[in-house]
């Protein structure tokens, strides 16, 4: 995964980039000013090697993942098209939180012959990030009420845990854009390196899940069949977003359009939906 930016010094800005497979650190940190925002450009530039090091699988779109924000979403096209910023004769995933990309990526589909897949999907924040981060769009009025926990589960039934590697045939199988061996490797990299959370139930095997990936969101979240409709997976979903805020995440997904029963899951757990859309271009070579 690549963080790729243009004239990055809005002093909002709030970063983190995992690097390679390097096992996950606490540390993060607000970006407070424009020249700490070059500080870690600098740094970044110095560890590019280390964040393209897997990216060498030409039909992997898990790891061949750019993340991109820019402040002049209308006019970077140029800058995308760059080989040295994204290597376009890869299948790539471009992920973003502004839909005004969507003109650039469209056009540099055009001029090199690309096959685009577009989804824009719906974008949460839980309430205790904004409150620590963006206290600004933290609107009470729309929090759910109660307290943001699940609803109990039986805790001599399902008991809660972390996944292993043996268990990303499993996720994998369950995943949307899963069921094949570049996304089994993802997984597995995903659950050797990230914090993850699982349900086991009584015979000791997990039957409801979820996992954090290389860009700290939270994914994937899922459960069996014989075991749904019983509020499993928010308890996993819950138990993973206090795991990661331990750890100094934020706590963040994003769904599609169609899938209310997650859209409700996360009002429940009080994870606000956010006015931007979280945006995914599926790229591949014709």
């Amino acid at each position: 995964m690549v963080l790729s930016w243009l004239e990055a010094k809005d002093p909002s800005c709030f970063l983190k980039l995992t690097l390679g497979q390097a096992k996950v650190s606490s540390t993060m940190f607000p970006l407070q000013g424009a020249q700490m925002l070059q500080t870690l450009e600098k740094s970044l530039r110095k560890s590019l090697p280390e964040s393209i090091k897997d990216m060498t699988d030409d039909l992997d779109q898990y790891t061949n993942t750019y993340q991109v924000y820019s402040k002049d979403p209308q006019n970077c096209q140029e800058f995308l098209g760059s080989p040295e910023v994204i290597n376009w004769k890869q299948h790539l995933q471009i992920q973003s939180c502004q839909s005004s990309l969507n003109k650039a990526v469209q056009n540099l589909a055009a001029t090199k012959s690309l096959k685009i897949e577009r989804s824009e999907n719906i974008l949460f924040i839980a309430a205790e990030t904004i409150k620590k981060l963006i206290p600004s769009l933290l609107d009470t009025k729309t929090l759910s009420p109660g307290d943001g926990k699940p609803k109990a589960i039986n805790q001599e039934k399902f008991k809660i845990s972390s996944l292993g590697i043996p268990h990303a045939a499993l996720v994998n199988k369950f995943w949307h854009f899963g069921g094949n061996e570049r996304s089994q490797k993802f997984i597995e990299r995903c659950i050797q390196n990230f914090p993850s959370s699982c349900l086991l139930g009584p015979e000791g095997n997990p039957v409801s899940w979820t996992l954090m990936d290389y860009t700290g969101e939270t994914r994937m979240g899922g459960t069996l069949p014989e075991y749904r409709t019983q509020g499993l997976v928010s308890y996993a979903v819950y138990m993973q977003a206090q795991e990661m805020a331990k750890r100094g995440f934020p706590v963040y997904s994003h769904t599609v359009r169609t899938n209310t029963a997650m859209q409700k899951m996360s009002y429940t757990l009080q994870h606000i939906p956010m006015s931007c859309a979280w945006n995914q271009w599926l790229c591949s070579p014709m």
